[in-house]
């Protein structure tokens, strides 16, 4: 039987996932993956430094979808024993009977609480935003009055959601908006929400607003929980591997290559030849030498804006060319800190070892600050440090930005760099002093975030293009320039393949309305 040859570009959770079921599923077809990094998992990989190892943005592990997690839990199952944080603080999980212990084996889900809060006038507020007594008495009446007065209006008068400030405004009103979500959105994409298409906010937040959030705190007053129905930004226990959200992608790879997948790392695809409407072969850079390989189907999670630029043997429409080519992208930047002591004070009521702040991240809303957000990795896995025992000394967290690569910051050297974070964590109190910090490291992620503005507003046509192209996929965050959780790129990923193995490729909208439609953060997977 002649197998049919299948180029996939990227080895991020898309690219990977794509694989994965065709192999799972098929024996008809032979798999490549061109992975332009030395690293796999893409934007969710897990990098390792002097022995520590951090990942590149945040890599929470929650699904509403059966098959997604099923992939996750056949590469790493979910833990049986309590981690080591666990049994120092004492803490009691859903443990699965059976399950691996993490104390002892390595290909282990962690099972993990969430506790996510925004930082806002040196103060902390849950997110999303609730009605408790620390939000009350951080605000202080007059800002509740007027926030309160601001919603019921919001209510009354909705305004058109032509932009991302008003899909904001009229669920939360002008008051929450300004103080919880103006400047963050502002500092992840580079320009003002009333500039940004409301669909950014569609797809991130569905659902969410201070009715969802009311109706979440009577679900938890009675006791009523049900995670599969509830907000995705409102979740509170995820699952995460014990090694980094990279390990899951690792070992799905592993997976790949016994099942006779070939991965090739540090290939950087620089041709896509095109004959007719299918795309005829790939060529890729790597190790200075060029490399042809002939292509039955190809699947791409490479930028949108690269495939266009790479396509050869073929006249593409100047107006889609530069629709596709100039869409915009934000870039993400993260300064890894090891320091004795956070001087953030712990004064929840959760317990953490060396009553260190609980949260897994931070979204800083601070306006006299570049800083995004804080991720803290203690409250990840002890596994991520050196020696698990550090965690009970030592505070592993990073520090993360949102710029453009024409951006001064993005330019700066590591070293310059790595120094302005801290100086804006010494300006908002995380840490004492430079000296404090053991051990830095600067990671960049070019094109982490497509982003919902520009030649974004006619997207549409370049879609139509590419659908014209029979054995030509778009999957995964960058693949289809939407701005994907990992579970949403692996499901395009799957979808891509029950189409490839349905040989169905004249029909490619279930892989397009991936994170589009509502009822798919709302409801439960049939």
């Amino acid at each position: 039987m002649n197998k049919k040859n299948v180029i996939i570009v990227g080895a991020g959770p898309a690219g990977l996932t794509t694989a994965y079921y065709l192999l799972k599923n098929s024996d008809k077809y032979n798999v490549t993956i061109l992975e332009k990094d030395s690293i796999i998992g893409g934007i969710s990989k897990t990098v390792e430094f002097d022995g520590y190892k951090i990942d590149t943005g945040i890599h929470r592990f929650f699904t509403k979808n059966d098959e997604v997690e099923k992939i996750w839990l056949d590469c790493l199952p979910l833990q049986g024993k309590p981690a080591y944080d666990d049994k120092l603080l004492n803490v009691d999980k859903p443990y699965v009977e059976g399950g691996p212990d993490p104390e002892k084996e390595d290909k282990t889900m962690l099972i993990k609480n969430r506790i996510t809060r925004i930082f806002y006038g040196r103060k902390f507020y849950d997110y999303p935003v609730s009605l408790n007594m620390t939000t009350i008495k951080n605000m202080g009446f007059f800002t509740l009055m007027k926030a309160g007065f601001s919603y019921l209006k919001s209510c009354i008068h909705k305004l058109p959601e032509t932009s991302l400030e008003n899909f904001y405004i009229n669920r939360f009103g002008k008051v929450l908006y300004s103080m919880f979500f103006e400047s963050y959105t502002e500092k992840v994409w580079g320009i003002h929400p009333s500039k940004i298409s409301a669909d950014w906010g569609s797809q991130r937040v569905k659902g969410l607003s201070i009715t969802a959030v009311i109706k979440d705190m009577f679900k938890r007053l009675f006791k009523k929980k049900d995670n599969k129905n509830t907000e995705t930004s409102l979740i509170e226990q995820f699952i995460y591997p014990k090694l980094g959200s990279g390990q899951v992608y690792e070992e799905m790879a592993n997976k790949i290559k016994e099942m006779g997948g070939e991965i090739i790392l540090n290939a950087d695809v620089k041709e896509i030849k095109f004959k007719g409407n299918k795309i005829s072969n790939v060529t890729y850079l790597k190790d200075n030498e060029k490399i042809r390989i002939k292509t039955d189907i190809c699947v791409s999670s490479m930028p949108i804006k690269y495939l266009f630029e790479n396509a050869k043997g073929i006249d593409i429409p100047k107006n889609i060319y530069n629709i596709a080519t100039k869409l915009p992208y934000r870039e993400f930047m993260s300064v890894g800190l090891l320091v004795d002591k956070l001087y953030l004070e712990n004064t929840t009521n959760v317990k953490t070892l060396n009553n260190i702040i609980p949260d897994s991240w931070i979204y800083v809303q601070e306006p006299d600050v570049k800083m995004g957000r804080i991720q803290i990795f203690n409250n990840w896995s002890p596994y991520l440090f050196k020696s698990k025992e550090e965690i009970k000394n030592k505070v592993l967290f990073t520090l993360e930005y949102f710029c453009s690569e024409k951006d001064e910051y993005w330019n700066m050297s590591d070293e310059e760099f790595i120094n302005f974070s801290i100086e804006e964590a010494l300006k908002l109190k995380i840490i004492s002093s430079k000296d404090v910090v053991e051990k830095s490291i600067r990671i960049k992620i070019p094109k982490a975030y497509p982003a919902y503005f520009g030649t974004y507003s006619k997207i549409d046509k370049v879609i139509d293009y590419l659908n014209k192209f029979n054995n030509l996929y778009c999957v995964g965050r960058n693949g289809q320039h939407r701005y994907n959780n990992m579970d949403h790129s692996m499901l395009t990923g799957i979808e891509t393949a029950k189409n490839i193995i349905n040989n169905k490729s004249s029909d490619k909208k279930e892989i397009w309305n991936v994170n589009t439609e509502k009822d798919y953060h709302e409801e439960k997977s049939k």
